[in-house]
């Protein structure tokens, strides 16, 4: 049937008693956009289609339907139902929603499982959120070094359905310590009598797992790997983490820093925004908020103490706003950059004097080349501002241009230097240095504007 297929058309042949037409449509339709199309619907319905689709797809769709729905459904689903989906699961998807489930609903489930189900579950969900071993998965192929490539398939062959991944395998002792990996095509391409442990890579790349879910995903994505490895600090294998679940990691990793990075606060999650409440949006919000702006009132205090040189020169007061937006522009390009490559690990903090050196370089060219764009707006249309008498236009776009190209420079240097400070202290640079950068470069702006103004301007 056509993919096309949206939520009103499943419900209509639901009602309908059109069972046919939805199991076609399940049949011939990936989990995902299944999944998709059903998810709005309410759980007692979500219960119903769902046992109409094949049973090897039923816990794939209901994988990929979010938290919410997934708890709800549990509720609707009978205790043979729940351990014919809870089975199917990928053991990491199904850790991850145990996980996240409340204790007593979780204990109620359980004995639903068998009890390698329930183990596999209970180790899984023992590792702390954040580590390789949260996001990992039992579900890999392991060989022994002695084997023979023909057995190893044929082995291999055995476990397929079984496995999420073989695709890569992996050779351990009897204490389950990691000797190697062998890929599929490794196997395919090499001698039927040939050992294991002859075509097998020992050099293999591994995580451990307490190590940060993020560094094992940079792994994979460094080295191009399909999974890693992850071990226990014996170096026993106990679990892998596929290509899927780092992206995954990533998009995870990723949302928590641009949210930082704007100062929202809150769990960062993922395809969270609509489930969210305004209120919980308004919590998340409004501490920075709150905060900046009370410091921002300095800011006003500082124009209000150069009144005077405002009455006397109005056409410094129309570049007030330039001289916040480039000092704002341009220290959170340099904040971003330097956050972004300090997560990369293409940086450290003792790289801070060589990153410095650069910022003020590109900070001084930004500041000359915007100084030029002021000098040249005064110049050109600040004929008819007002100021004293005896005022040079000149010497005014000159101060203008001084100060806009100190600001720059400043802002730049601020913005490179704050998140290297938020490292030293042990503190999330995401979280300390975007917030705080804008308030901070209008202070220091509007101080070196009005103090440059007063110089080139001899006005105490």
């Amino acid at each position: 049937m056509m993919d096309s297929l949206l939520t009103p058309d499943v419900l209509e042949f639901l009602e309908s008693g059109e069972t046919k037409a939805i199991q076609e449509f399940c049949a011939d339709t990936t989990p995902a956009v299944v999944a998709e199309c059903i998810a709005a619907l309410t759980p007692d319905k979500l219960r119903e289609i769902l046992l109409l689709c094949p049973r090897e797809e039923q816990a794939e769709i209901f994988s990929f339907l979010d938290f919410e729905q997934q708890r709800l459904l549990l509720q609707q689903l009978k205790r043979r139902e729940i351990a014919h989906i809870l089975t199917d699961m990928a053991p990491d998807d199904r850790a991850d929603l145990f996980k996240r489930l409340p204790e007593e609903e979780g204990e109620d489930i359980l004995p639903a499982l068998a009890q390698a189900e329930r183990e596999d579950i209970r180790r899984l969900s023992s590792y702390e959120e954040g580590t390789a071993g949260a996001v990992m998965t039992s579900d890999y192929a392991t060989l022994s070094a002695n084997i023979t490539a023909a057995q190893a398939i044929e082995h291999l062959r055995n476990e397929a359905l079984d496995k999420e991944m073989i695709y890569y395998s992996y050779v351990i002792d009897r204490q389950r310590r990691l000797l190697g990996s062998v890929s599929l095509q490794d196997l395919i391409v090499a001698k039927r009598s040939e050992t294991v442990e002859e075509i097998m890579y020992t050099d293999t790349i591994f995580t451990r797992a307490h190590d940060d879910q993020e560094d094992a995903a940079r792994k994979i994505r460094l080295y191009d790997l399909l999974s890693i490895p992850v071990v226990d600090a014996e170096g026993a294998l106990v679990g892998i983490i596929t290509c899927d679940d780092a992206i995954d990691v990533i998009t995870q990793e990723q949302t928590e820093d641009i949210e930082k990075l704007v100062a929202v606060a809150g769990s960062h999650e993922t395809g969270v925004y609509m489930r969210t409440s305004s209120w919980k949006h308004f919590t998340n919000r409004s501490i920075w908020v709150a905060a900046l702006a009370v410091l921002g009132l300095v800011s006003g205090l500082i124009i209000q103490g150069y009144e005077k040189i405002l009455a006397e020169f109005t056409i410094l007061a129309a570049f007030i706003p330039m001289l916040a937006d480039s000092g704002g522009n341009t220290g959170c390009q340099a904040s971003t950059l330097v956050i972004r490559a300090l997560a990369l690990k293409e940086i450290s903090p003792r790289d801070a004097l060589f990153v410095l050196v650069k910022e003020f370089r590109v900070g001084l060219l930004l500041g000359l080349l915007l100084g030029v764009i002021a000098y040249l707006r005064v110049i050109i249309f600040g004929g008819g501002s007002t100021m004293p008498p005896d005022a040079s236009l000149a010497l005014v776009g000159l101060s203008i241009s001084v100060a806009l190209c100190l600001q720059v420079i400043t802002a730049t240097i601020i913005g490179a230097l704050l998140p290297f400070i938020a490292s030293w202290f042990k503190c999330d640079p995401a979280v300390i240095a975007s917030p705080a950068l804008t308030t901070i470069v209008d202070i220091t702006g509007l101080l070196i504007y009005f103090t440059t103004a007063s110089l080139f301007l001899s006005i105490g």
